[in-house]
């Protein structure tokens, strides 16, 4: 199945939301991350498409993702049938985005 998957986002008052477009095409929920910090965005950007990468590859909605040895992503049910990316148990949600951030895109650090 070809076609692509794009990641589009709005900011409203609760923060910023973010949410794919084009997983649904291959039978799969579309991810969506809602209330991150606007400074945030590129770079949670670029995580939805890491994990929309591996769904799509794998056609499955595991219950985690392991994007590295050192960040890993629960997927999570939301109301509205999307994915919601968030922390392993333990986790405070807001420290743990920006550690995703800053743990897969080293250069964010600046």
């Amino acid at each position: 199945m070809t076609g692509e998957v794009r990641i589009m986002g709005a900011e409203g008052p609760g923060g910023l939301t973010l949410r794919t477009a084009g997983l649904s095409a291959r039978g799969l929920p579309e991810l969506r991350a809602a209330g991150l910090p606007p400074y945030l965005g590129q770079g949670w950007a670029r995580v939805l498409a890491a994990l929309a990468g591996r769904l799509a590859a794998s056609g499955e909605v595991p219950d985690e993702v392991v994007l590295t040895p050192d960040v890993t992503v629960r997927l999570t049910p939301g109301a509205d049938g999307t994915l919601v990316p968030g922390p392993p148990p333990g986790r405070d949600e807001d420290e743990w985005r920006h550690d995703v951030v800053v743990r897969l895109f080293p250069e964010a650090r600046t």
